[in-house]
């Protein structure tokens, strides 16, 4: 018998019992529709995570200090950065100074992060000046009182492209707004688009006092001079604190692409566990098939008696039956990807994350569900080829 005219009498008996194939396609639908969409949750969250690492800098160095004395001062200077600065394959340097503190402009006022920094911090963060300008060296090296807003701060302030020059009082001081960057995208607590940059001079003057820094930013030239920078950095700072040679560095430095690498591992891994709880439904699913299918060559036990009295082989009844559990499987894989394609759209759109997914993907989520018919689709189709003519027929 051919294959069309085997998809043909399993259409036909599938439309026979409507009711009874949708609810056995349900527990395939629901299995690849769970593999599908926890799949593309965890894809999107891989692409946010790669994303907003990526943002963080080109070929990013980030030096911090192993621990924080009382007086909230640390072992990081602004010498340190200076001397890092003139080590081959830095490309620029951005020491930071940090505290929170009140921002009023006109009636509106907001609690945000306040950056002390250089002129070099949007080069080595990665960030664009969308209005006015950014710090420059006159400003940091004089300690002028001037400020570059974040793009989720300047909307808090209700501040635009025309209040550039205009007066802002951070913590009680006034400041000259200098400039607005333009916005990375990010929500929550470490939300890169709401802080306010402003000379590190002015933020130690004013604010936080000393001459110690929170972090070190330091852009490398190339992406293959990381490892090489990064072990000269460890050097040089370990000989301007006299460490001893057992002692351990007072200081850390984190290498952008390992993060990236190990954000990446991680979320495959999660990625993988999901997918692979998911699939368990749709083993249940499977299951639903076998048994069905089962109950189908018990009720047509006397049509198999009938189709082989007149010249059906047993091949031709396990073709039958294998196809027609293939049939369902393939059916409700379809279904289950569409949904699940939604669920995934549908939750990433709710949480803000991207809407990801891969053809591989896709792919895959079909293949297991055929997996799935031939699997469980064989043992009832055997027993239906198997079943002896003369039994069939007094079969009531």
């Amino acid at each position: 018998m051919s294959l069309p005219e085997l998809l043909r009498l399993a259409l036909s008996r599938l439309r026979t019992n409507r009711l009874r194939a949708a609810l056995t396609m349900l527990g395939v639908i629901i299995g690849v529709a769970s593999v599908v969409a926890l799949v593309g949750v965890g894809q999107g969250t891989t692409s946010n995570i790669t994303t907003a690492l990526s943002s963080l800098g080109t070929n990013l160095l980030t030096i911090s200090p192993t621990s924080t004395s009382s007086d909230g001062s640390t072992t990081l200077t602004l010498d340190d950065a200076e001397a890092i600065a003139a080590l081959p394959g830095v490309a620029d340097v951005a020491p930071e100074v940090s505290t929170s503190q009140n921002v009023t402009a006109g009636g509106e006022t907001t609690t945000t992060t306040i950056i002390g920094t250089t002129s070099a911090y949007p080069i080595v963060r990665a960030y664009r000046v969308w209005q006015g300008s950014a710090l420059t060296d006159v400003a940091v090296d004089h300690g002028l009182r001037v400020a570059v807003l974040g793009k989720t701060t300047a909307d808090d302030l209700k501040l635009s492209a025309s209040d550039i020059g205009s007066q802002i009082r951070i913590g009680g001081i006034d400041f000259t707004l200098a400039g607005i960057l333009q916005p990375k995208g990010g929500a929550g607590f470490q939300n890169p688009d709401d802080q306010v940059l402003v000379p590190v001079s002015t933020v130690q003057k004013y604010f936080v006092g000393g001459d110690s820094v929170r972090t070190i930013g330091v852009s490398v030239a190339t992406a293959g001079e990381m490892a090489t920078t990064n072990a000269r950095i460890s050097a040089l700072l370990r000989q301007r604190h006299d460490l001893a040679a057992t002692a351990d560095d007072d200081f850390q430095v984190f290498d952008q692409t390992q993060l990236l690498a190990a954000a990446s591992t991680i979320t495959g891994t999660l990625t993988l566990l999901l997918g692979g709880i998911a699939s368990i439904s749709l083993v249940v699913g499977g299951i639903g098939i076998m048994n069905i299918m089962l109950v189908s060559v018990r009720e047509r036990t006397r049509e198999i008696g009938i189709r082989k009295a007149i010249g059906a082989r047993g091949s031709d009844i396990l073709a039958q039956f294998l196809v027609e559990a293939l049939t369902l499987s393939l059916l409700g894989g379809l279904l289950g990807v569409a949904l699940g394609l939604g669920i995934s759209a549908l939750i990433a759109r709710v949480a803000g994350w991207t809407f990801a997914f891969t053809p591989t993907t896709l792919a895959a989520a079909v293949i297991s569900s055929l997996l799935v018919g031939v699997v469980f689709g064989v043992w009832p189709a055997r027993q239906a080829a198997r079943l002896d003519p003369i039994a069939a027929l007094r079969y009531e």
